[in-house]
């Protein structure tokens, strides 16, 4: 599927192809018949001229990322692709412009998570010789493109690389069946191709100067921060592209990392995890208004369709809509700010240096058993604290003291798995169904203060407010219903005894 976005920013398409290696010698499989594809177009031949961009230690292409230039054939200009999953990348384009060795500000910036400030310079030159057929149904209708591409290619680097080798390359066409590739590979296996170990031509030509990305290290804690720092630098380029849910996931992977550093610090050098969780409160605080302005217009859209027609009164969804539409321009404008400036990629190089070094981490069983029994000791002082009060504000934000609390001790249960497998997942279950009602709990509570901004606003405009004060009365019910669903649960952790691995 292809996504044009507006302003001058890349177009982006969902790219879903195979690789195989072919003799030089051998002719190409033949695909007709095979599966759905029918007939075969003429040949298409296309002579591409790709210069790549990365980093003097190919930080890009450890990451699976390539960005070139190109000329030659039905795409020329500038492509970004990004991993998406197993044969599926997301390819964004810009047209050719500006001087031929400088990336385009648009894309430098989309991969600066990865770079961190290094400079992007030519990394290799590919020159493909491309014929290609587009694979037809009996109705005439494309289902994917048959590549048989020749590749010349030099790399950079502190030694020069010179390749030759022959591919070939089967990419599905948008709105195709992910099955016709099954069909197609039979084809091409039985015709005496191998699919190919190498991800993309560049991975393939530079693979002895690229370092070499490392697999599990040893150490459960440098893996979990290592995944969650990923997942923090996969969705920035989301949040940077507006991507529906990519504030989101960025905020939970920052989360992640701050109470993996805060649960598990006894285990790291203390005053390291103590310095990157308060960065981390930073970074969490400048993405909290984006995602929070996200969660509360869905709410209360959700409660004002609720409503029978005849309680809307007023230009209620056109007044929270230009209300959440300015706060939601602001928050994003924000959130971006923060991910451009210098604190933010020194967070990044300080938590890469972290998981790069697992030999310093000291987490044998005797101390994450430790660092996760605190968490659910600082949960149970938490909701003692909580309900020794009386029903109001104070109590309100003790409760939510209890939702950070048990968030925390469900991702150290998250950390150790590794270790415990399913010694804790009733526990985490329980705990989660705790954080999962007080954090409805906690948006009612937050929404109150939304609507009566709402209804004085309406009431300056001269509109009517009286549906805000009924959603801000149902309000109070809804709270004190989610408290007495969170006190239900509660019992199955508090109650409960402790799982004999936290003893």
């Amino acid at each position: 599927m292809v996504t044009k976005t507006q302003g001058g920013a890349p177009v982006a398409e969902a790219e879903i192809e195979r690789k195989y290696d072919l003799a030089a010698d051998r002719p190409i499989p033949p695909l007709v018949p095979a599966g759905p594809v029918t007939n075969q177009a003429e040949p298409r031949v296309d002579v591409l001229d790709a210069t790549y961009f990365d980093t003097a230690d190919f930080r890009l292409a450890q990451a699976g990322i390539t960005l070139r230039r190109r000329l030659g054939g039905t795409d020329e200009g500038w492509h970004l692709k990004l991993p998406v999953g197993e044969d599926k990348r997301e390819e964004l384009r810009l047209p050719l412009a500006g001087k031929p060795d400088k990336v385009p500000g648009a894309l430098a910036k989309l991969v600066r998570s990865h770079t961190l400030g290094a400079k992007l310079v030519q990394a290799a030159h590919l020159r493909t010789e491309r014929t290609s057929y587009a694979l037809l149904d009996a109705e005439g209708r494309e289902l994917a493109t048959l590549t048989d591409d020749v590749v010349t290619g030099e790399a950079g680097g502190d030694k020069a690389h010179l390749d030759r080798w022959r591919e070939i390359e089967i990419e599905l066409s948008p709105g195709a069946d992910p099955e016709v590739l099954q069909s197609l590979e039979r084809a091409v296996v039985e015709g005496g191709a191998e699919r190919s170990r190498w991800p993309s031509k560049l991975r393939r030509l530079t693979d002895e100067l690229v370092p070499p990305v490392t697999g599990a290290s040893g150490s459960v804690l440098a893996d979990y921060l290592a995944a969650q720092l990923d997942a923090l630098r996969r969705n920035d380029i989301g949040v940077r592209r507006d991507v529906e849910d990519a504030v989101h996931q960025m905020r939970v992977a920052s989360r992640r990392l701050r109470s993996g550093l805060k649960t598990f610090r006894r285990s790291l050098d203390a005053d390291v995890a103590n310095r990157l969780a308060d960065e981390l409160r930073w970074l969490g605080g400048e993405l909290g208004p984006a995602r929070d302005s996200e969660v509360m217009a869905a709410r209360l859209h959700d409660e004002v369709e609720a409503l029978p027609a005849e309680l809307v009164l007023g230009n209620v969804e056109q007044l929270m809509t230009r209300h959440f539409a300015r706060e939601a321009e602001e928050a994003k404008a924000r959130a971006v700010r923060a991910l451009d400036s210098k604190r933010y990629t020194k967070l990044l190089q300080a938590l890469e240096k972290l998981v790069g070094k697992p030999r310093k981490i000291k987490d044998g069983t005797k101390e994450l058993r430790k660092a996760v029994a605190r968490s659910d000791r600082k949960l149970r002082e938490a909701v003692a604290a909580a309900t020794a009060l009386k029903p109001g504000a104070e109590q309100d934000a003790a409760l939510h003291e209890v939702r950070k609390k048990a968030k925390r001790a469900r991702y150290a249960a998250d950390a150790v798995r590794p270790v415990t497998g399913k010694k804790l997942r009733k526990w985490r279950k329980n705990v989660k169904a705790v954080q999962s009602t007080l954090g409805e709990h906690h948006d009612i509570v937050v929404s109150r203060e939304v609507l009566r901004l709402l209804g004085l606003r309406a009431y300056a405009e001269n509109e009517n407010a009286f549906t805000y004060g009924l959603l801000h009365g149902r309000s109070v019910a809804g709270a004190e219903a989610a408290h007495r669903r969170f006190a239900g649960e509660w019992q199955k952790v508090g109650k409960g005894s402790r799982p004999k691995w936290l003893k």
